[in-house]
């Protein structure tokens, strides 16, 4: 990896459940970091060939006919559209068997389906319907489109066939015009306008690829390319993936099945809403401005988990395996003794025992995981990589480079989209190394196992 940049984004949650994004915003940090990247690596940025595009699923952006953004879009973890979800299911007995998946609130066709209920004027003016990374595919381009594998997860897809499901489409009160056309995640979908060519440095008529969700870009970032291939993306979320050769609807659990960027392929996902983000919600509520220094200070007070209370982290309810967006978070075991490090440790366990209760849904369903890595932000805490080896009783690769993620996998989908090799050197284009479970911590991850399924009752 070259240069890496980043910039922030901000949520907003107006109500109860609800979590949105304007995508305008989306595209002015785009901006942001490719004009910072432009001006940091303009040899680089000259010799560019190829684009590829990753980004958060399920939110549904709305445009309107002169593509500007109609209302903030509901994004991958708005909980709204629960009753929406029940009512497709009774409309469509065999909805699971066709996209995959049941329909959860946060997926993308619940979501449509409480726009046309609640707001049918917005409706009424969209002549487009994106999700993220497609949205900022439009203004990079001009073309609307979209990779199979990120559109498998909207719930409109018959996703073993490949394509469009217009009955859904239209039951979700949407109309087929609206949705982009579908192209494979190494698929030239469009070029650099000369505009940003012009701008960032970049060579006329750069091709972009068609990309993919994050969780499906992540995969090709840490070479999960093959069956039996599996992650854990410890990021916001928290994301447990098996590549599969077979299609295998997911029926319960909080369990979602979607096609996977590399053609041929499926994925299995279970999803912890609360990983990463649980660790930067604690930051900001014990006022630590760093949350890389406040990892630092837990690993080194080399605290036991024998003295942190125990945290539920549900914080915007739970996907895997309760499937119930009104499931709070929690914290227990409180005394006069307990510090901000304390609280910030018992994030960190109740992460990774919530990642346990997913990777054993995920198994349950006979997912045959033959290797597992770890990768996202928070994979650069060795306690935390401990714990959640601990808590999978799964030893996990890890690798060195920050970036073997959602980034890296689209730029390798843009290399194969360009002629070139999907993986050309191992799995993170780095050193790897492999965490085992830790057998004495797992005695104490197992008292407080106990305490954390006894307090997740009482939440119900």
């Amino acid at each position: 990896v070259a240069e890496a940049a980043s910039a922030p984004l901000v949520v907003s949650r107006p109500q109860p459940l609800w979590s949105e994004q304007d995508p305008a915003a989306w595209w002015q940090a785009v901006v942001s970091v490719l004009d910072e990247l432009a001006a940091q690596a303009q040899s680089e940025m000259a010799a560019v060939q190829g684009v590829g595009l990753s980004g958060q699923m399920l939110g549904v952006a709305l445009l309107d006919r002169d593509d500007a953004v109609l209302r903030p879009a509901l994004l991958w973890n708005d909980g709204r559209a629960s009753m929406e979800g029940a009512e497709l299911h009774r409309r469509f007995p065999d909805f699971v068997e066709r996209v995959g998946s049941r329909a959860m609130p946060g997926f993308s066709a619940p979501k449509l389906l409480w726009l046309a209920r609640h707001e049918p004027a917005v409706l009424a003016r969209t002549r487009r319907v994106l999700l993220p990374k497609d949205y900022v595919r439009l203004c990079l381009t001009g073309e609307a489109a979209s990779d199979r594998a990120d559109a498998s997860a909207t719930l409109l897809m018959d996703t073993a066939q490949g394509d469009w499901a217009g009955d859904i489409v239209a039951a979700c009160g949407i109309d087929m015009a609206w949705l982009p056309r579908l192209v494979e995640s190494a698929e030239v979908a469009g070029t650099v306008r000369d505009v940003w060519a012009a701008r960032w440095g970049l060579p006329r008529g750069v091709p972009v690829v068609g990309g993919g969700g994050d969780n499906m870009c992540a995969a090709v970032g840490v070479g999960a390319v093959t069956a039996g291939d599996a992650y854990i993306g410890l990021g916001t979320s928290g994301v447990c993936f098996v590549a599969n050769d077979r299609f295998l609807p997911a029926h319960g659990h909080g369990m979602h099945t979607h096609r996977h960027a590399v053609p041929g392929l499926f994925c299995q996902n279970a999803v912890v809403l609360s990983a990463a983000g649980a660790l930067a919600w604690i930051a900001e509520m014990i006022q630590a401005r760093d949350i890389g220094k406040l990892v630092a200070e837990v690993e080194a007070a080399k605290l036991s988990p024998a003295d942190t209370p125990v945290f539920t982290p549900y914080l915007a309810g739970e996907r895997t395996p309760h499937d119930n967006p009104h499931l709070t978070a929690s914290f227990s075991g409180l005394t006069h003794a307990t510090g901000p490090l304390h609280l910030a440790q018992a994030v960190m366990e109740g992460v990774a025992l919530a990642l346990g209760d997913a990777h054993r849904a995920l198994r349950s369903t006979g997912a045959a995981i033959e290797r597992l890595s770890l990768t996202g932000g928070g994979a650069r805490s060795d306690l935390w990589v401990r714990l959640i080896a601990t808590a999978l009783g799964m030893p996990l690769t890890v690798a060195s480079s920050t970036h073997a993620g959602p980034a890296l996998g689209a730029a390798r989908l843009a290399r194969a989209g360009t002629g070139g090799p999907l993986i050309a050197s191992d799995p993170a284009d780095g050193q790897l190394r492999r965490v085992t479970p830790d057998p004495a911590l797992a005695v104490l991850l197992g008292d407080k196992r106990a305490a954390f399924d006894a307090h997740l009752r009482l939440v119900r």
